[in-house]
């Protein structure tokens, strides 16, 4: 499933492609994709004549802002987005098709299906699903330690789990969360409210570095991720342990295990993220 780093940079490109364009008329071909309204030809009709100003991003969903109306849409597990001339051949899978008035064509393309999309008009989509009840954006300004403390400091959850919950922080997906729980040094069993003030100082620094330095890289392409541009991530080439099972750590030279914390698989290095129980004695000052 695409990340923040992914959709983020998705966001960039597709600003570089559709902004200014003109929407002559929509094809839906897959009526689930279309969420609301519950009528996939209201969805068409209502888009003829918007003009794209531009593209934003809310944790892992897209906002097309559009003159008029506001598009959210998720791109799932494979979903993706790609500009083309609109007399090219219709690719397989490919489910909604937006045509502009200048002869080209934005296509969302879903081999999973999963992908979905909604339509507001502009500020309501804060206000109702699936927007309505995200929690904190971890690139913004306002993302410190203090209000990541304060945010999940006296849960007594695991911390991976707690941390891939979009209602706590945003975008942060499995990848990702194995990555900054590495750098920081934790355990991912360990409960939030076990972490010591140190460490939050660690975590919420190893977060801000690890989607920042995976944005600079247009994200991982670790399946079958590609951008608006049909570009692929190049950050899977500086993963510390996702993806690396019995390979060495970096750090120390442990080989790198695999396990299951809440459903997800999840890799670290046992040297270096000690387990609870094994990380001392620790305190929530």
């Amino acid at each position: 499933m695409p990340e923040l780093p992914e959709v983020e940079t998705v966001r960039r490109t597709l600003i570089e492609l559709v902004a200014g364009k003109k929407i002559k008329s929509v094809t839906v071909r897959l009526p689930r994709i279309i969420q609301r309204p519950a009528v996939p030809e209201q969805f068409e009709d209502a888009l003829v004549g918007m003009t794209i100003e531009t593209v934003e991003r809310r944790g892992k969903f897209l906002r097309i802002v559009m003159d008029g109306l506001v598009l959210v849409s998720h791109l799932r597990m494979e979903g993706r987005y790609g500009l083309f001339q609109s007399e090219e051949p219709i690719e397989l899978h490919t489910h909604v098709l937006f045509h502009f008035e200048d002869g080209t064509d934005l296509r969302y393309k879903d081999v999973r299906q999963f992908g979905t999309m909604h339509l507001f008009t502009p500020g309501t989509e804060f206000e109702l699903p699936p927007l309505n009840k995200l929690g904190l954006e971890p690139l913004e300004p306002d993302f410190t330690r203090d209000v990541l403390f304060a945010k999940l400091a006296r849960r007594l959850a695991k911390i991976k789990p707690l941390l891939l919950n979009q209602e706590y922080v945003v975008g942060l997906g499995n990848i990702y969360v194995d990555e900054a729980l590495f750098q920081a040094g934790i355990h991912p069993e360990r409960t939030a409210s076990s972490l010591a003030a140190g460490e939050w100082d660690k975590l919420h620094a190893a977060i801000c570095s690890t989607l920042g330095k995976a944005v600079e890289a247009g994200g991982s392409s670790i399946k079958s991720y590609v951008n608006g541009q049909g570009e692929m991530g190049m950050f899977q080439h500086q993963l510390l342990v996702y993806g690396r099972k019995d390979e060495p750590c970096h750090t120390c030279g442990e080989a790198i295990e695999k396990f299951v914390v809440g459903g997800r698989g999840t890799h670290i290095c046992p040297s270096c993220q000690k387990a609870p129980g094994q990380a001392g004695k620790q305190s929530t000052g």
